[in-house]
C-alpha cells in the first residue's frame, strides 16, 4: 500500500515543478500539498474505503484547482501590458515582449493535471461503488463542465452497469444532442434506453419532445436557406421589392428572365419538398405514438402528456394525430373516470369560436361544453367517483376561495346563486343512483351550509339539518364523518335557536340522544372525532358525563386495545382531571385499566402522568407509577421500552436497590444482558 501510495505521489512531480517554477504556489505551500494528499491517498488504499473518503479527496483537488486558475488570473492581470510610447523603440522589441508574455503563460501540465488527476478520483470510485448511481452521475457532470473526452467512456460504462435506470439513457441522448450535436447517436440512445426501459413515461416524452426539437432545429435551417415556403414566404409587396433590388440574383444562365410557367412549376416542387418533409416529420411522431402505446397501453398520463405536446407545437399536418390521440383514448379509457373528468376540463382551455363572443358569453360557452361532457360521463359511468368529480367541479367554479378552484372563473362576473339548481342536481341524481358516498354526502350537506345569502342562513340550516338526518337515517348510517357533520349542525341549530352559548335541560337530553344512537353503533376506531365532541359538550355536565363514561367502557371492553381506544380514554382522563383532581382521575383511569387488555398507549399515559407528580416529590405518584409499571409488564412482558422507562425512573427518583431490582428482572424476562443500561452504584 505505501509503495503504491508513493509511486503515485512521485508522478506528481512534474506538476509540482511547474506550480514552483510560475510562481503559483510557494515550496512551503506545495510540501503542504503533498502531505495532504498523502493523507487522501492512505485513505482510499486501506481495507474499507468509503465513499465520503473519494468525494473529500476530490473537493479538495478541485480546491487547489481553483486556488491555481485564481492566482494565475491575478498575476495575468498584474502584468503591464506594453504602451503605445515604446513604438519610438521599434515594433519589433514591442513584438518580442508581448512574444514572451504569451509564451510565459502558454498551457503547461500544471493546467490539465489537476482535471486528469479528479478524473482518476472518480474512476477509482466508481470501480469500488458501481451501483452507487449519484456518483456516476457527478463524474458524468464533472466530464461534461470540463468538456472532456472521457465523457462517452464514462456514460458507456454507467449504462452498462445501470441499462434500467431512465435517467442515465436520457442524459448521455441530451449530452449527444445539445453538446456533441449528434443526432443520430442521441436518438440511437433513446431507442436503445426505450428497448431497455419501455414502461418508462418519461423516456417516451423525452424521446418526442426530442425529435420535435429536431424538426424545429431543421425548419429553421430551412428558413435560413430559403426553402421553407410556408415559414419564409413573406408579404407580396415586401417579396417583389427585395427581388427588384436584388434582380441579378436571380438571372439566369442565358440572360434571360424566367418564364410564369417555369416559376410556377418551381415553386410547386417546393411545395412539394416541404411537404414531403413535414410529413416524414408527423410519420416519426406517430411512431413514437404507436410504440408508447404498445408499450404502456394502460397509462392515461402518458397520451395526456403526448397530447400536451402536439398542442404547444405549430406543426403541419399534425391535426389528424391528435384527433387519432383523442378517439385513442376514447376508445381505451372510457371506463376510466379520470379521463372524462379530464375531457371535461379541457373544454374550458378550448378557444373555438371564442373570439366573436365576450368574455362573459365565451366562458359560458366553455362551460356548457364541460357541463356536456360530464352529463355523458355519468350516463355512461354511473359511480360514486364520477359524481365526486363532477361535484368538484362545480365547487371549483362557485368558490373561488377553494385550492381547487378553476382560474377562468375567479375573475368572470358570477354569482353563486345562477349555478345553485345545477350544483343540487348533481347531488340530487348522485342520491337517486346509489352512488352517494360519505364524502359526497359530506360536502352535500356542506353545500347546502354555504349556498344563499346570510339572511337565508336560518333557512338553510335547517334545510342542512333535514339532509343530514335524512341521509344517517338511510344507507350511509355507519359513515362517521357524516355523523360527526349532523351532531356539528344540530349543536349550532340548537346555539342559534337559544341565541346563546348554554343549552336547557332539554337540549341536552335531545343532544346525548343523537350521541347515544350513534356512538354504540360505530366502532371506536371510525367514532374518535364523535367521542371527543361529546366530551367537549357535556365536560361539565356531571350526569351526562357519567352516561358517556360508561357508554365509553362498553364500546372500549369490544374494541380491546386499540390506539384510538387508547386515545378516548385518556381524553377522559384529562377531562376529569381538569375539573376534578387527581383523586378522581386515578379513580377514572382505575376503572378504564379493569377493562379487558387495556392498551400499552393507555398505561403510557397514565404512568406518565403519575411518573411527572413522583418527579417533583409526590410519593403517592411515585407508589402510583410502580404499581402501573408492574400492571402493563405483567400484560406486555417483552416490551423493552417499557422496561428501559421503567428502569430509568427508578434510576431517577427511586433506590439503587430498586433500580438494581428492575434490573436483573428485566435481563430474566428479556433473557437479553445487553437490554438495559449498567445500573449506577
Amino acid at each position: 500500500m505505501a509503495d503504491t501510495v508513493q509511486y503515485r505521489l512521485e508522478r506528481m512531480s512534474d506538476e509540482l515543478d511547474d506550480l514552483e517554477r510560475r510562481g503559483l504556489f510557494t515550496r512551503a505551500e506545495l510540501a503542504e500539498v503533498v502531505r495532504r494528499r498523502r493523507d487522501f491517498e492512505f485513505r482510499l488504499r486501506r481495507h474499507s474505503p468509503r465513499k465520503a473518503d473519494f468525494l473529500d479527496y476530490i473537493a479538495y483537488l478541485l480546491r487547489v484547482d481553483a486556488l491555481r486558475d485564481l492566482r494565475k488570473r491575478a498575476i495575468i492581470r498584474a502584468t503591464p501590458n506594453p504602451t503605445h510610447s515604446d513604438e519610438d523603440n521599434g515594433t519589433n522589441e514591442d513584438g518580442k515582449k508581448r512574444k514572451k508574455r504569451k509564451k510565459k503563460w502558454a498551457k503547461s501540465i500544471s493546467d490539465f493535471a489537476g482535471v486528469l488527476r479528479v478524473l482518476d478520483v472518480y474512476r477509482m470510485a466508481t470501480v469500488r461503488f458501481k451501483g452507487d448511481l449519484d456518483l456516476w452521475f457527478r463524474y458524468l457532470e464533472f466530464c461534461r463542465q470540463k468538456g472532456h473526452g472521457r465523457m462517452k467512456q464514462v456514460m458507456a460504462q454507467a449504462i452498462r452497469y445501470h441499462p434500467k435506470v431512465p435517467g442515465l439513457w436520457m442524459y448521455a441522448a441530451a449530452w449527444e444532442f445539445d453538446q456533441n450535436l449528434n443526432v443520430a447517436a442521441a436518438r440511437a440512445l433513446m431507442q436503445s434506453g426505450l428497448r431497455s426501459c419501455p414502461e418508462s413515461e418519461d423516456m417516451w416524452i423525452e424521446y418526442l419532445r426530442m425529435e420535435l426539437t429536431y424538426l424545429n432545429k431543421l425548419k429553421a435551417r430551412k428558413v435560413a436557406l430559403g426553402e421553407d415556403v410556408k415559414t419564409l414566404q413573406k408579404s407580396t409587396d415586401d417579396s417583389g421589392q427585395w427581388k427588384e433590388e436584388n434582380k441579378e440574383l436571380f438571372m439566369s444562365l442565358d440572360e434571360q428572365g424566367d418564364s410564369p410557367k417555369e416559376s410556377g412549376l418551381e415553386d410547386v416542387a417546393l411545395e412539394d419538398k416541404e411537404d414531403l418533409f413535414w410529413q416524414q416529420g408527423v410519420l416519426i411522431i406517430r411512431t413514437i405514438y404507436h410504440g408508447a402505446m404498445e408499450a404502456l397501453p394502460s397509462s392515461l398520463t402518458l397520451r395526456k402528456k403526448i397530447l400536451d405536446i402536439l398542442n404547444s407545437v405549430e406543426l403541419a399536418h399534425s391535426e389528424e394525430l391528435r384527433l387519432e390521440v383523442m378517439d385513442d383514448l376514447k376508445k381505451d379509457f372510457s371506463h376510466n373516470e379520470d379521463y372524462w373528468d379530464w375531457l371535461a376540463r379541457l373544454q374550458l382551455s378550448d378557444s373555438t369560436n371564442s373570439s366573436t363572443l365576450n368574455k362573459k358569453e365565451a366562458v359560458l360557452n366553455k362551460l356548457n361544453k364541460s357541463i356536456q361532457v360530464y352529463d355523458e360521463a355519468v350516463r355512461k359511468l354511473p359511480t360514486s367517483k364520477m359524481y365526486s368529480l363532477y361535484a368538484n367541479f362545480w365547487l371549483g367554479v362557485v368558490f373561488s376561495d377553494r385550492e381547487d378552484s378553476i382560474s377562468l372563473f375567479r375573475d368572470a362576473d358570477f354569482d353563486a346563486s345562477e349555478f345553485t339548481s345545477a350544483i343540487l342536481q348533481v347531488f340530487e341524481n348522485a342520491e337517486s343512483c346509489g352512488c352517494l358516498s360519505e364524502d359526497l354526502a359530506c360536502q352535500y350537506v356542506s353545500l347546502c351550509l354555504k349556498l344563499g345569502r346570510s339572511e337565508e342562513a336560518p333557512e338553510r340550516l335547517e334545510e342542512a339539518k333535514n339532509l343530514a338526518e335524512k341521509l344517517c337515517s338511510g344507507p350511509l348510517s355507519q359513515a362517521a364523518n357524516l355523523w360527526n357533520l349532523r351532531a356539528s349542525i344540530e349543536i349550532k341549530s340548537l346555539a342559534t335557536a337559544t341565541g346563546s352559548a348554554s343549552f336547557s335541560e332539554e337540549n341536552l337530553s335531545s343532544l346525548f340522544d343523537l350521541f347515544n344512537i350513534v356512538l354504540p353503533k360505530l366502532s371506536i376506531t371510525k367514532a374518535e372525532g364523535l367521542w371527543h365532541t361529546a366530551m367537549k359538550l357535556f365536560s361539565h355536565e356531571k350526569i351526562y358525563f357519567e352516561k358517556l363514561v360508561k357508554c365509553a367502557m362498553l364500546s372500549l371492553s369490544s374494541a380491546g386495545g386499540s390506539d384510538c381506544g387508547a386515545s378516548v380514554s385518556s381524553a377522559f382522563i384529562g377531562w376529569v382531571l381538569q375539573k376534578d383532581g387527581i383523586k378522581q382521575a386515578r379513580k377514572m383511569y382505575k376503572r378504564f385499566l379493569a377493562l379487558p387488555r387495556p392498551s400499552l398507549k393507555f398505561f403510557q399515559f397514565c404512568i406518565e402522568l403519575e411518573a411527572n407528580l413522583a418527579s417533583i416529590g409526590n410519593n403517592d405518584g411515585l407508589v402510583n407509577a410502580r404499581k402501573l409499571y408492574d400492571s402493563a409488564i405483567s400484560l406486555y412482558p417483552q416490551e423493552r421500552e417499557l422496561w428501559r422507562k421503567y428502569y430509568n425512573m427508578e434510576l431517577t427518583v427511586g433506590t439503587s436497590e430498586t433500580s438494581n431490582a428492575i434490573y436483573w428482572r428485566a435481563r430474566k424476562v428479556l433473557n437479553d444482558s445487553t437490554a438495559l443500561d449498567i445500573p449506577r452504584s
